[in-house]
């Protein structure tokens, strides 16, 4: 990369650091994220990192799972482990937009209106079986995880900084479901799975479940402050120009495939830079390496993929569950990596 380049990637305003030295707290306290999260989610690393990653990229995750598995649980100790508020919106088929955003009030003693917040005005928001309500109330979500912030009757309303989706949906029951469109899906940050515990870390979860259940939560691991300060910081993690050209030559290649409808938007593409960025910092860095696009390609672009109907009909169903991840890793194969 050259030194123009290079500066243009240390960022030093808005109190954001742009040298490796001014990069060690962060490590630590990033570290302290992770910890403070994996004493309530046991065995779980790999998908603990996702998740924190996505919390200092500013972004919002989708966690496709079935139930029982820890992804209410997740999202409870990442609100704790960084001091935040939490909401948890349980989606149904008659839950209203006003359900989640708000609603004015009219005060009759004062003849004015009062804006009364929804659940959504929180720092963590766990968007329960998102995908059981109906598209009206799905699309309340849209400028709120776009913009952090929502409008109602001409006024706009910022919520509350750091801000987070987490939505949840379960990948095996569709009956009386709402698939996501995919203006919502692609402004979800990365898509993960939890996945059942290994046997050894099964039989922890069982000894305190109690401990777990009606225990503290996590101790709190960064402040609001700091974590926004953190989230400044990610900008400043280096992103070679040949790893740029990598990324978009993948995107690209999803786009012109002969068996993806709709591939991936220039704002996955985005997401992608700006996770790989995240990712980097998690791992104790202040560059991207080509591993780490290997790392985040199927969180970051899977859900972004519509497969078209005739390759799907050559697919069984669970064939079908992993086609974007096949197709993903045939593109990848094609394209040189870059050294």
């Amino acid at each position: 990369m050259s030194g123009t380049a290079l500066e243009q990637h240390k960022v030093t305003s808005a109190g954001v650091p742009g040298d490796d030295a001014s990069m060690d707290g962060v490590h630590v306290d990033v570290q302290r994220l992770r910890d403070a999260v994996a004493t309530q989610i046991y065995g779980k690393d790999v998908p603990i990192l996702r998740v924190i990653a996505t919390l200092i990229g500013e972004g919002h995750l989708l966690i496709e799972d079935v139930p029982g598995v820890g992804k209410t649980s997740m999202a409870v100790a990442v609100a704790g482990a960084i001091g935040g508020s939490f909401h948890r919106i349980q989606f149904t088929s008659d839950l209203l937009p006003s359900d989640v955003i708000g609603v004015p009030i009219y005060l009759q003693s004062e003849d004015r209106f009062q804006f009364k917040r929804g659940p959504v005005f929180a720092n963590v928001v766990l968007a329960d079986e998102i995908n059981r309500t109906t598209p009206k109330t799905q699309s309340a979500m849209l400028e709120a995880m776009q913009d952090a912030r929502v409008s109602i009757d001409g006024e706009v309303h910022d919520l509350p900084a750091p801000f987070m989706v987490i939505a949840t949906q379960n990948p095996i029951e569709h009956h009386g479901t709402y698939a996501l469109p995919e203006s919502q899906l692609d402004r979800f940050m990365m898509r993960i799975r939890i996945g059942y515990p290994a046997p050894e870390f099964e039989g922890d979860i069982l000894r305190a479940q109690d401990e777990l259940r009606y225990g503290a939560g996590p101790e709190l691991a960064v402040s609001l402050e700091r974590l926004i300060e953190i989230q400044r910081c990610v900008p400043a993690v280096r992103v070679d120009d040949d790893l740029v050209r990598y990324i978009l030559s993948i995107a690209q290649a999803t786009r012109s495939h002969d068996e993806i409808e709709l591939g991936v938007s220039t704002r996955g593409a985005q997401m992608m830079y700006r996770a790989l960025q995240a990712w980097a910092l998690c791992n104790g860095r202040t560059y991207v390496v080509p591993d780490d696009v290997k790392d985040l390609i199927h969180p970051v672009f899977d859900h972004r993929l519509i497969l078209r109907s005739s390759y799907h009909s050559t697919l069984t169903h669970s064939d079908a569950e992993d086609a974007a991840s096949v197709l993903l890793d045939r593109i990848t194969e094609e394209i040189e990596v870059p050294s």
